[in-house]
């Protein structure tokens, strides 16, 4: 087996380990720079099917891992050197968990009878993620033995699978090693033979989805006033996960209350009932009353809405939750009830017959196609560049397929506000696990890196916070087009009471940090443009360039962009009665 590196143990073990993970899947592993890991390193340099792809800094390769792993559905690994090289995984670690994307960690390590001893670059890292990994180990140090290879096979092989089910999310594993770290010989030199049938069976491992329900629909649901609500959702098949979410809504006749970042609203024809406007249409709070419901069943996270949430909070409908992970989903602590399995599942093992139109259907269906009209009038009307009309157009140009990371902060309020459904089957992404600005450029990378051109939709301090993810550039195969809404500063703030209070908003809160973006691009070798116009916008996005990547400027006044939300979002349905 000319994968099996024999040189010396720890190149043994390595390569052991790297082959297991190359049978069962894995594609790519990211690799940070450091000694303590050269045994990893060269493994996966070396691993035929598997790309391995060196970042400096640890943060942007961990996000850049995630955003890869997000795309893919499978693990992605993780590879840095001892001492503080892991910690700076943990906040794409914490993403990673609280938005079930599957990582496998791996922190090398220094030998235990070089710990606690100040050996340089040595510090505890066992349970270094504290509780957010699914699952954590150390593993044994390296020894030429076929019983501890043995266990190390299936010990990865019990990693990946605890990475994927019952719910995705990070497994970190740390791996001690001694010396001689580079392809020496050591003291424990070896004519070990490998069995031909060592690695039998294991890509033909089943690793089955532990949820099979099989329901009868709940009695409550068989009413007139229910509603369906789409939330934060990224599936693995998005036309089925849509087409299952219609086939509900047709049988009971709900609407379907759609986020921004669901792929609902890009698979529009799918689905009659859609309503995308729910939070314009709620702040009209004569609407919100009429439209009270006596039954939700929400799928997946609820939206990012605030008013969506504040209304659910006053109505207390019955609520049932559709997902299959063991997760608690609701942060209103309603009158709950958990169904642990997916929608494709539910729809496929339950039985009804499909109910008649009702009035509280049809005035859904009304106020969605009144509120949508006032947008797209006022939207066309808009011509000065402003934040909230980039979510709005990129969601009628956008070529079909698109996959866009959508950052956080004000990007994906706007997305909420302002997407319009449509049929062009754009892919949204986006870490609303923790909902933090970390590490958007890396993730944004990675779910670009090998795939369709793709679009980040960005905020400046977003950016900035990540600008080491440039970084990538040299590594990166592909093309994504950075959608920036410079306001020099915070805009979100601008929508809370403190921008009131001065000082010390601006400092603290606001954040201006007066970049000039053409000089940061040009530093990393980054094209950069600055769009003046929503025509010039237009024209940069249909088609879209196939490799590189490329900053698309938008200049705006934060204090304007937020003046403008204040005034108008609740007049879209202020005149409807």
């Amino acid at each position: 087996m000319n994968t099996i590196d024999s040189r010396n143990t720890n190149l043994l073990f390595a390569s052991i380990l790297t082959e297991t993970l190359k049978r069962l899947g894995l594609t790519t592993a990211i690799i940070c720079p450091g000694s303590r890991s050269t045994p990893l390193a060269i493994a996966f340099a070396r691993q035929e099917g598997i790309e391995a792809i060196s970042i400096l800094d640890e943060r942007s390769a961990a996000f850049f891992a995630l955003g890869i792993a997000r795309k893919s559905k499978l693990p992605v690994v993780l590879v840095c050197t001892s001492g503080t090289a892991g910690a700076n995984f943990y906040p794409a670690v914490i993403e990673a968990k609280e938005s079930r994307v599957p990582l496998l960690v791996l922190t090398c390590d220094r030998p235990p009878e070089l710990r606690d001893c100040h050996s340089g670059q040595t510090i505890d890292q066992l349970k270094l993620f504290g509780t957010y990994p699914n699952w954590q180990t150390e593993l044994a140090l390296p020894v030429a033995d076929l019983g501890m290879l043995a266990y190390l096979r299936q010990t990865i092989i019990h990693a990946w699978e605890r990475a994927l089910y019952p719910v995705a999310g990070v497994v970190h594993l740390n791996i001690p090693f001694r010396d001689p770290l580079v392809p020496l010989p050591n003291s424990n030199e070896h004519n070990l033979q490998i069995p031909d049938d060592f690695f039998a069976g294991i890509s033909d491992r089943a690793l089955a989805n532990i949820n099979n329900y099989v329901c009868e629909f709940p009695k409550q649901w068989d009413c007139d006033r229910g509603i369906i609500i789409a939330g934060v959702a990224q599936p693995e098949n998005p036309r089925e996960y849509v087409s299952a979410i219609a086939q509900l809504s047709k049988l009971l006749k709900f609407p379907v209350l759609a986020e921004g970042l669901s792929p609902v609203r890009n698979y529009a024809d799918l689905n009659p009932y859609l309503i995308s406007t729910y939070d314009l249409i709620l702040r009209n709070r004569r609407l919100a009353q009429k439209l009270q419901p006596e039954v939700v069943i929400q799928i997946g996270e609820l939206p990012t809405s605030k008013e969506l949430r504040t209304w659910l909070e006053s109505t207390q409908p019955q609520r049932w939750i559709i997902d299959p992970s063991n997760h608690n989903l609701d942060p209103l602590h309603g009158k709950t009830t958990h169904i642990r399995t997916s929608i494709e599942q539910l729809v496929t093992s339950c039985s009804l017959q499909p109910k008649k139109f009702s009035d509280y259907l049809n005035l859904w269906c009304d106020l969605e196609a009144q509120i949508r009209a006032n947008i797209d009038r006022v939207m066309l009307e808009i011509k000065p560049m402003i934040e909230c009309k980039a979510a709005w157009l990129l969601s009628n140009i956008l070529p079909q397929n698109t996959p866009i990371f959508i950052s956080n902060s004000m990007p994906v309020r706007d997305v909420e506000f302002f997407w319009q459904p449509s049929n062009f089957n754009v892919q949204p992404f986006f870490n609303r696990g923790a909902n933090g600005i970390d590490g958007t450029l890396s993730t944004a990378l990675g779910i670009a890196h090998r795939q369709q051109s793709s679009i980040l939709l960005t905020g400046d301090l977003a950016l900035l916070h990540d600008t080491n993810g440039f970084l990538i550039n040299n590594k990166f195969v592909g093309h994504l087009t950075i959608i920036l809404i410079n306001n020099n500063g915070g805009g979100i703030f601008e929508m809370l009471p403190i921008s009131k209070i001065a000082p010390p908003f601006e400092e603290f809160f606001a954040t201006p940090q007066n970049i000039n973006f053409q000089g940061l691009c040009a530093t990393y070798n980054i094209e950069h443009e600055l769009i003046t116009t929503w025509q010039q916008l237009e024209q940069k996005l249909n088609p879209l360039p196939s490799t590189g990547i490329r900053v698309l400027e938008l200049q705006t006044n934060r204090k304007l962009d937020a003046k403008w939300r204040q005034e108008n979002l609740g007049k879209f349905a202020a005149d409807i009665i």
